[in-house]
């Protein structure tokens, strides 16, 4: 069992349409406030090697790299803080205000418990125009398929590439490219936080559209093997890039660094080079 099948259990209860996207959406004029939270814990999230400072930034991270998958500024962050220490706690609140200060957010409240492990809780929330926001929904035939930045880091770091510390230890949200996609005019957009290949299968799911990728495409990390690194950045997990589609006439987009991996396509599958695209990435499971 894994999570998106326990979504299942989600969707049965408070219905499909409330679970189809990064951040919830509600009504605040000609705005769209968009809201989401995240969960990390010591044992499943936080590395052996990682400060607490970092342990403080990246929840921070998670969540506004959320609320940019969607188009929105993020304003406000609640936090709540499980601690086994209690002297963990300055440095876990420094490392989330600075990444909070970084991306134009507050932390404006929160909660301290006690608990068995580390465990730090973020609520986020976001600002954006009615026509602009962007939904994992929407991506046509036709459209490009492009992501920003060089995926798979994170997992190489995991793998033995220590060169990559900073992009698994302290992520950075693609906020500001997150506007300028919107202002461009994407037509969807999730991050890849769990890796390209379970992003895509999100996304068809949604779309009801299928995507060829072309992995002679994808941006490589470098210093590592080239078959390595396209299984890095295929279904490693921990990066915060965003992935997104695009009709070609708006491509390239000014002040957004990315590459166009593939197509949307009319059958429902996801391929790699012709042929499936193994359905696998970061994923939380239970026996």
């Amino acid at each position: 069992m894994d999570d998106r099948e326990l979504l299942n259990v989600v969707m049965n209860v408070v219905g499909r349409d409330n679970c189809l996207d990064d951040c919830a959406e509600l009504p605040c004029g000609e705005h769209i406030m968009v809201v989401t939270t995240d969960m990390l814990h010591r044992t499943t999230d936080f590395v052996d090697g990682m400060t607490d400072w970092q342990a403080g930034w990246m929840s921070a991270a998670v969540t506004l790299s959320d609320i940019a998958s969607m188009g929105a500024a993020p304003k406000y962050l609640l936090i709540a803080v499980g601690l086994d220490d209690w002297k963990s706690l300055s440095e876990v609140m420094q490392g989330a205000q600075d990444c909070c200060r970084k991306f134009g957010a507050a932390i404006v409240g929160g909660d301290i418990d006690r608990h068995g492990e580390l465990t730090v809780v973020t609520t986020g929330l976001g600002i954006v125009d009615k026509d602009l926001i962007v939904r994992r929904r929407g991506a046509k035939p036709g459209d490009l398929v492009c992501i920003t930045g060089t995926p798979g880091q994170a997992q190489a770091w995991l793998d033995g590439y220590h060169q990559f510390e900073k992009a698994l230890f302290e992520p950075q949200p693609r906020v500001e490219e997150g506007l300028l996609l919107a202002r461009a005019g994407v037509s969807a957009m999730m991050d890849d936080s769990d890796g390209i290949a379970l992003s895509l299968y999100d996304l068809m799911s949604v779309n009801g559209y299928g995507f060829a990728i072309d992995s002679a495409k994808l941006p490589l990390a470098v210093g590592i093997p080239a078959v390595q690194a396209r299984e890095l950045a295929l279904h490693g997990g921990g990066d915060y890039e965003l992935i997104f589609t695009i009709r070609p006439d708006k491509f390239p987009v000014a002040g957004v660094p990315s590459t166009v991996i593939g197509t949307v396509v009319a059958e429902k599958t996801v391929t790699v080079d012709g042929s499936p695209l193994a359905k696998r990435g970061y994923q939380h499971r239970w026996e």
